[in-house]
């Protein structure tokens, strides 16, 4: 049992990075830059829009799941004594939790705030609107990605020295 534990909990960590850094990379090079391109009422319509649509069971699994993942990866490394592995395997974890971090203390408040706007259709002012909101969420949604990227490589480094 404790091999297939083995086997299984550093896999599922590295694709639980995988889709994790998949997330946020597909914001940055095409979700958010589609948007750009969109006039400002239309950006705010459909960024509200995904905020609503992102909060769903499989976006849990995956945006908990894999620092939880990453953690259990990490603890058998070191459990077994597999010190490389775990040193990449818990820079996964310290990634994933930086972009955690990253997403509760800068993201989500601006998607608060285009919620607090109200309807699109109402909005008087909506390219201020649109300028609170996107240069900043843009800019830290490059870094998650960044960050989940390398945590995505530290996964697989600590399941191939492992």
């Amino acid at each position: 049992m404790t091999e297939v534990v083995f086997g299984v909990v550093p896999v599922l960590a590295a694709v639980l990075a995988g889709l994790f850094a998949g997330l946020f990379l597909a914001f940055s090079m095409a979700v958010m830059p589609g948007l750009a391109r969109a006039g400002d009422r239309t950006m705010v319509e459909a960024m509200r829009g995904m905020n609503t649509a992102i909060l769903n069971p499989l976006f849990a699994l995956v945006f908990v799941g894999a620092p939880v993942a990453a953690l259990g990866s990490t603890a058998l490394f070191f459990a077994a004594g597999a010190s490389a592995s775990t040193v990449w395997s818990g820079a996964a974890l310290v990634l994933m939790v930086a972009t955690v971090v990253v997403t509760f203390a800068v993201n989500v408040p601006r998607n608060n705030a285009l919620e607090r706007a109200g309807a699109p259709a109402r909005i008087q002012d909506p390219a201020a609107v649109r300028a609170a909101f996107e240069p900043v969420w843009v800019r830290w949604n490059h870094l998650r990605s960044l960050a989940s990227v390398a945590a995505l490589v530290c996964a697989v480094v600590a399941l191939v020295t492992g």
